[in-house]
């Protein structure tokens, strides 16, 4: 029992990075077909990550996954990632008082933070992991039982963690400094020096204070 909710919890790990690499080269793409300029935007301050996209693959996999019928993957991919980018963009505003995207200009959006026609995007995407990319992610059980992707596993579960944690500190600490609250120790001061304003807004170039 304990080994199966470990290799699960590692087969969730994956799907949450592979998702989030693909949701990084997805908004690339989004860019430079819609404004013609290349765009790097990151979720993350290290690495090509944008876990909004990971935490839907996740998602996808948990709900979809035992979805026989297109239309249906489809519906619920709309329903899913709408909600999912709601709280994305309400706990990014509370949290660190910005936000990465606002569809205020869409026809039927809840309060920018998600529209129909994202909705749809999202019904799309779930449509294609039902089909191409669900199947790849059964490849995955294939190495979870070998001794090096364990290893390689931990090593980068370990950078993950630290990218989250470091990302969400100097966000928030970007949000004090807005609000001219001085640094209050060590730790504040090591992300004044180090994780500027200049550094996160150049890596969060889409980010629009609120």
């Amino acid at each position: 029992m304990g080994k199966k909710i470990i290799n699960y919890s590692i087969k969730i790990f994956w799907i949450f990075v592979i998702g989030s690499v693909f949701g990084f080269f997805a908004e690339m793409l989004y860019a430079l077909v819609y404004t013609r300029t290349l765009e790097i935007r990151q979720g993350l301050i290290y690495g090509p990550f944008i876990q909004i996209y990971g935490m839907g693959a996740v998602a996808y996999y948990i709900l979809i996954s035992n979805i026989q019928e297109p239309k249906k993957a489809f519906f619920a991919g709309v329903i899913m990632g709408s909600i999912l980018e709601y709280l994305c963009s309400f706990f990014q505003e509370i949290f660190f008082g910005t936000i990465s995207w606002d569809y205020s200009d869409l026809f039927m959006n809840l309060n920018g933070r998600t529209s129909l026609l994202y909705g749809v995007y999202w019904g799309i995407i779930a449509v294609a992991y039902l089909k191409i990319i669900y199947p790849t992610f059964q490849k995955i059980d294939i190495m979870i039982n070998q001794k090096g992707f364990k290893i390689v596993t931990v090593f980068f579960m370990l950078f993950m963690t630290f990218d989250i944690t470091i990302s969400c500190m100097a966000g928030s600490r970007q949000q004090e400094r807005r609000q001219n609250i001085p640094a209050k120790g060590a730790v504040d001061m090591f992300l004044d020096r180090y994780y500027p304003d200049e550094l996160l807004n150049r890596i969060y170039n889409n980010k629009k204070d609120v």
